[in-house]
């Protein structure tokens, strides 16, 4: 959770509901069978992206992102701290030596391993009983206190930048890669992932659709729109659409009114899959006020996307900007 949003947290309010009805239209349809029971979202269900296994050209010494320099010297047991980066470090082919996983790295490749985090906070001592030989996450990753405990323990631990945009993208993998002495494959996975992502957005569209990225924990009473710098603008724009909340001049993460939704005039909504169920699914969703006064409202245009997989910004990335320009695609079809 990055900082904007936190402190968007701290001063929202609870809304409270008016009514709407949606038409059947695709992505309506779509965002409908992602919330049944026993349903996946139905958005990325290939594998991940993988390089040949490489061998790894230890030892490295790095300088870990939260400020100290680190030596890592066995890589046979990596416990990334980050859905993203497990992503990348799955796609380095290193994934037979992850050992277990954050709550976030929600790929089905890795479902089987232990999970060492609860709601983003990190467990040292959960960590440190999978006997990893190096831990790493990026500077989201805390609280601080578990990871003093671990480097305490003596086993390594790299932290890299996060990453909030396409661009960030490439030096997180790069700065993953050097960390586990597998440079030039980093090198290779950054090719392949500028490519894709590049390719899938290559299509420009008319008329572009506005796109408002609703970040909703309806159960907590957390509902926000999304604006520049959330992460989902880049997504949006770089599938074809106009962010909402930027185009607004919003901040990362502002509290949701109806009047922002009117004024955003969204043509989609973007929503994670657990903020969709929180809100009581397509139904509970029509309740939120001012959803009804949208084009996107009346249409029942929604696009929802796993909550582990929207935001992570890892090898997984390219496929979350292929799926929403198909489906903005669809919109924008006449």
């Amino acid at each position: 959770m990055t900082r904007w949003l936190c402190a968007a947290l701290a001063i929202l309010a609870l809304l409270t509901g008016c009514s709407s009805g949606t038409s059947s239209q695709p992505l309506a349809d779509a965002a409908a069978d992602a919330t049944e029971p026993g349903r996946d979202v139905p958005l990325v269900d290939e594998p991940l992206p993988v390089m040949p296994a490489p061998t790894p050209q230890l030892p490295v010494t790095v300088e870990s992102a939260d400020g100290p320099t680190v030596e890592v010297a066995d890589v046979s047991r990596i416990l990334p701290l980050s859905g993203g980066v497990a992503e990348v470090v799955y796609s380095l082919g290193l994934g037979q030596a992850m050992v277990g996983r954050d709550e976030q790295a929600t790929f089905a490749e890795v479902a089987d391993l232990p999970v060492v985090t609860d709601a983003h906070s990190v467990s040292a001592e959960s960590v440190l009983s999978l006997q990893p030989t190096v831990v790493i996450g990026d500077t989201l990753t805390g609280p601080p206190e578990a990871l003093d405990a671990i480097r305490g323990a003596g086993v390594p631990v790299v932290l890299v930048p996060e990453a909030w945009t396409l661009e960030d993208i490439y030096p997180r993998i790069q700065a993953v890669a050097d960390a586990l002495g597998v440079t030039g494959a980093g090198a290779e996975l950054i090719d392949a992932t500028r490519q894709r992502v590049d390719a899938a957005g290559a299509q420009p569209l008319e008329p572009a659709p506005t796109v408002a990225f609703l970040y909703l924990r309806g159960t907590a009473g957390v509902y926000l729109l999304g604006g520049d710098g959330s992460g989902a603008d880049a997504l949006i724009e770089a599938a074809g659409g106009i962010d909402a909340g930027s185009a607004l001049g919003l901040a990362p993460f502002t509290p949701l009114t109806s009047e922002a939704l009117v004024s955003a005039a969204p043509d989609v909504l973007l929503i994670m899959s657990r903020g969709l169920e929180s809100v009581g699914g397509m139904d509970g969703l029509a309740e939120v006020p001012g959803i009804a006064q949208t084009p996107a409202g009346a249409s029942g245009d929604v696009i929802v996307v796993d909550d582990g997989l929207l935001l992570s910004f890892g090898a997984r990335t390219p496929a979350v900007v292929e799926y929403l320009a198909g489906q903005l695609q669809g919109w924008a079809a006449p």
